[in-house]
């Protein structure tokens, strides 16, 4: 039985998609989803923290932030605006995508 172009080139697609998320989280590794408050927590306990931050949403906006540390990358979604110490150096990302 033959299923054509369409249906070999959608399962194609498909592990192919599969497999640029496996690599992404290879690449990332562990990547820790953590509630604001908790993410906040670890921010202020680092001297002078690199944090990444994009804006989203189309009917509800929100905040998603990025930090490295030990090791890990510490991710959290948050409705407004976390507000972090003055030694945080902040950088503006156009979008963040969590593989998985």
């Amino acid at each position: 039985m033959s299923y054509g172009a369409a249906g070999g080139g959608a399962a194609g697609a498909a592990a192919a998609a599969g497999a640029v998320v496996a690599q992404a989280i290879k690449a990332s590794g562990a990547i820790v989803e953590v509630e604001p408050q908790d993410f906040r927590y670890l921010i202020d306990k680092e001297e002078e923290p690199l944090i990444v931050v994009s804006q989203g949403g189309v009917l509800r906006k929100h905040y998603q932030y990025l930090a490295g540390m030990h090791g890990l990358v510490f991710y959290t979604r948050s409705p407004e605006m976390l507000q972090f110490k003055g030694s945080a150096r902040v950088v503006q990302a156009k979008k963040i995508w969590i593989p998985g």
